[in-house]
């Protein structure tokens, strides 16, 4: 971190190099206002813009624009007007700088000179987080350095002698002159002040500026700093932020064998939980006055949607994706030139690294600005990237699903919120429960897809090869007669048919031998003929309601039995008590229910030897499949159940399942 501030100084002009639209700079400009204790403040902005940026200024936190027209002369007789947008956002050092001036009631100087053509500058800057290493000083010179062999254009040249102009008629009149200004324009106004100036032939008056309040969806979009880094920023401008209210256990309300927490998960709205996520955030920071670091409130953004990702899905993020997550985004961002990465950069290496899921719930909170409001004293104004900043990345999220009407611009999907908290949980009024077709048909699908693996397995198992003598048998084993090749002989493959089928299934995701994460159990009978029988574990219903009368779980580990309807609740089976965990219970179910010779166990890990003692007590035989060899993309959506309260919430559940 910086351990001093950095001024040049001429006269009495203490001016601090800044680049625009940065919230390091920002900072700086505070850590000035402390040092100085300036009399007067100058920024670099023209006069004609000076009464609707301090409009602007004094609205913050909410986020304002300023738009006007130029005339670029392109020939005699000929122009073209071009729109100009002013975006007014906390973390930028010129608005940091007239806020404190409004704030400590100092005079505040609009000195920049007004222009129609100045020219878009696109410059290759190293990123301003090195200043947070390297301190501010290191980074103007090399900076200057760099920006001597490049001689400034005409525009830029007006510019900064009418600033320098400005500076010696306000050295006459004060002692302590703050001036905010670019890199690229303080060494040659340096220069400039040391001799005398004339008055700049400029524009002194400027029709049609228009003040805007800043739609909040265009507010998502095109901040310069992304906007859960603006609201952080904006709470750690004044004192610490209280704790922030948590979802509190309210009244409990059962129905059925579901029991319901009244006002838990869905408390507090949505807004307010993103809310929560930002004054967390400015909170874990460090104490009042500590210089921001981006690198930790990227973290913190992480962990933040991290938290989100699991309450909406259940799913928790792993330590290894955890540190590809951080990896990729960096490795992208070094391909930029840049130390850290842009928001655009970070929602690629959560949908890459992770899953669409996680990089919604990591948008969702990234672009939410909590003061930003479609209703204002001003009128309301939407904005493209294009518009302001010339052009845009676009990055869409769950590819699979067909762009429509339901997918705003920034390509997220429109989920379903309550309108108001415990809306949902009225929903859970009929007494009988079911699950949601769609998964049904899916997990039997991968039932049957793991039931013939298993066979498969089973007859690799009893296969052998041999040197061919008088039969080739069941054909020639290319693999062990190349591996054999120095002995000259040919070896055939005799394939053996495994006696009896595969009867039940057994999948365990999680053993959850303390038995607190998948607390849920339940045995459910198939509804028709094609349905078989299910006994598992899953996480707590009560914990993620999505929709009226739907809850997201989780599941722990699942039994499938075929034919159905013979299954009784295997979670109260005396027979079971020697189980020292619920896979172990769903294993002997399995056993004591399959009418086939073959059980098929899913697993990290295999059973223990005495299952297989018992198996063969019982003329069964459990067939092993590691967990490793599977799909993980195809577990992970396996591994979601919806429970419903009543079979009415079938019609209607595709709109809150996602």
């Amino acid at each position: 971190m910086p351990q001093r501030l950095y001024l040049e100084k001429f006269g009495p002009v203490n001016a601090l190099p800044v680049l625009h639209y940065r919230m390091e700079f920002a900072q700086l400009v505070r850590m000035a206002f402390n040092q100085v204790h300036p009399d007067a403040v100058a920024i670099e902005l023209p006069s004609t813009l000076g009464a609707s940026f301090i409009r602007a200024v004094r609205r913050l936190p909410e986020i304002s624009v300023i738009s006007y027209q130029t005339e670029a002369k392109k020939g005699i007789g000929q122009g073209s007007s071009e729109t100009v947008y002013l975006l007014v956002e906390p973390a930028d050092p010129l608005v940091e700088a007239a806020r404190r001036a409004i704030e400590l009631n100092l005079p505040l100087y609009f000195i920049d000179v007004d222009t129609d053509s100045y020219p878009r500058h696109h410059e290759q800057l190293p990123d301003s987080y090195s200043i947070c290493r390297i301190g501010l000083q290191a980074y103007y010179r090399e900076y200057v350095k760099s920006c001597v062999e490049q001689p400034p254009c005409i525009e830029d040249q007006r510019r900064e002698q009418g600033m320098a102009f400005r500076l010696q008629e306000l050295a006459r009149k004060h002692q302590k002159v703050l001036y905010i200004c670019g890199m690229a324009h303080l060494e040659r106004v340096k220069h400039l002040f040391d001799i005398p100036q004339a008055a700049p032939l400029e524009r002194i008056r400027r029709d049609g500026i228009t003040l805007w309040n800043l739609h909040p969806d265009s507010c998502r979009e095109i901040l310069a700093e992304f906007p859960f880094l603006s609201a952080v920023y904006e709470h750690r401008r004044g004192p610490l932020p209280e704790e922030p209210e948590e979802s509190g256990l309210g009244m409990r309300k059962r129905f059925n064998a579901l029991e319901l927490i009244q006002g838990g998960k869905q408390e507090l709205p949505e807004d307010k939980l993103l809310d929560n996520a930002i004054l967390r955030t400015a909170r874990y920071l460090g104490r009042e006055g500590t210089f921001l670091d981006r690198q930790r409130i990227i973290y913190r953004l992480f962990c933040e949607a991290s938290r989100h990702y699991r309450q909406e899905t259940g799913e928790t993020l792993h330590i290894w994706q955890k540190r590809a997550f951080f990896r990729f985004s960096r490795n992208y961002s070094l391909q930029d030139g840049m130390l850290l990465p842009d928001l655009f950069q970070l929602l690629a290496a959560a949908r890459g690294c992770i899953d669409d899921n996680f990089a919604y719930a990591f948008c969702r909170l990234a672009t939410y600005y909590p003061w930003q409001s479609e209703s204002s004293d001003l009128a309301t104004i939407s904005i493209s990237p294009e518009e302001i900043w010339g052009g845009s990345r676009h990055i869409r999220f769950r590819p699979r699903q067909k762009r429509s009407k339901s997918l705003s611009r920034m390509g997220l999907r429109n989920r379903k919120r309550e309108k108001r908290p415990g809306e949902w949980l009225e929903g859970f009024d009929d007494p009988s429960i079911c699950s949601y077709p769609q998964e049904d048909i899916a997990i039997e699908d991968y039932g049957r897809f793991l039931k013939r693996k298993g066979s498969m397995q089973l007859s690799e198992e009893l296969s052998r090869s041999e040197k061919f003598s008088t039969s080739l048998l069941d054909g020639i084993d290319m693999r062990e007669t190349l591996r054999n090749i120095h002995e000259g002989a040919i070896y055939v493959r005799e394939q053996q048919r495994a006696k009896g089928g595969v009867g039940c299934l057994v999948v365990i995701f999680d053993d959850d031998r303390r038995k607190e994460r998948y607390p849920y159990r339940m045995t459910w009978l198939g509804e028709h003929d094609q349905e078989s029988d299910m006994a598992f574990y899953a996480t707590n219903p009560a914990e993620n309601i999505v929709g009226p009368g739907i809850c997201r779980c989780e599941y722990g580990g699942f039994l499938l039995s075929y034919p159905p309807r013979r299954m009784m609740d295997v979670w109260q089976d005396p027979d079971y008590l020697m189980a020292t965990t619920r896979s172990e219970v769903l294993l002997m179910a399995a056993l004591d229910y399959s009418i086939e010779k073959h059980v098929v166990y899913v697993a990290a890990k295999p059973p223990r030897s005495i299952f297989k003692q018992m198996a063969a007590r019982q003329g069964r035989k459990i067939v092993y499949i590691s967990l490793g060899s599977l799909s993980p993309h195809k577990l992970k959506q396996l591994r979601i159940l919806h429970i419903l309260s009543g079979k009415d919430k079938r019609e209607i559940a595709k709109e809150y399942i996602w």
